[in-house]
């Protein structure tokens, strides 16, 4: 299995608060730095269509 190393938003600086992302043989894993144990996978096309999202504000509802 290859895994790349995690890798997290410059604009955290130095929180453990944030969202960090690797690949792992194609697929995108996310997990929140001070959960580590927590691992969600995805798609890279379902996790652009997300940010995409984002982005267009189609989730600005359930804010």
């Amino acid at each position: 299995m290859s895994k790349s190393q995690w890798q997290k938003s410059s604009f955290s600086a130095a929180n453990n608060e944030c969202v960090e992302v690797r690949t792992v043989d194609g697929a995108i894993e996310l997990r929140e730095s001070d959960e580590g144990h927590t691992i969600l996978g995805t798609t890279p096309a379902a996790l652009a269509a997300l940010l995409h999202g984002i982005k267009a504000g189609e989730f600005d509802h359930h804010a």
